[in-house]
């Protein structure tokens, strides 16, 4: 069954080896909502996921969407985003290393590719945690927003 979000291979075979090793079941909507993900260009939020596969998966609930994100935000392999002023939750497959940049004004969120140094070791010395995950915002206005003022 073809599906219309195909996934970029390698993630996606990595991503489901590491769930079966981890004895986490690997359902057709799991493997549907770790697809969209992977191939998505924006920062989707749940609903919007449920939406674009209820099509192809008619019996899908939007709570099956957010138990399947749970699981690939629980293992690590995706992102939960936050914009100022908006209870939405948005999600990023971190496939890739990246900042992401949210525009304060209009909540867009855009993928900055960058050499970007690691603070796991500086906060695990400073603090005595295990770092379990690292995250990294930034935060300013984009060049529409900025255009229209």
């Amino acid at each position: 069954m073809t599906h219309a979000f195909e996934p970029k291979t390698t993630a996606y075979e990595h991503v489901i080896d590491h769930l079966r090793t981890k004895g986490i079941r690997i359902t057709e909507t799991r493997k549907a909502v770790l697809a969209y993900l992977i191939d998505s260009k924006e920062h989707p939020s749940a609903e919007m996921i449920y939406r674009d596969l209820r099509p192809d998966f008619p019996s899908m609930s939007l709570a099956t969407v957010y138990n399947n994100l749970k699981v690939l935000v629980d293992e690590g392999f995706v992102t939960e985003i936050k914009r100022n002023k908006d209870t939405t939750t948005y999600y990023d497959f971190m496939g890739h290393d990246h900042l992401n940049v949210i525009c304060e004004k209009c909540g867009k969120i855009t993928d900055i590719d960058v050499d970007f140094p690691s603070f796991n070791r500086i906060a695990q010395e400073q603090t005595g945690y295990r770092i379990t995950k690292e995250v990294v915002t930034i935060y300013g206005i984009c060049p529409d927003c900025i255009a229209i003022n």
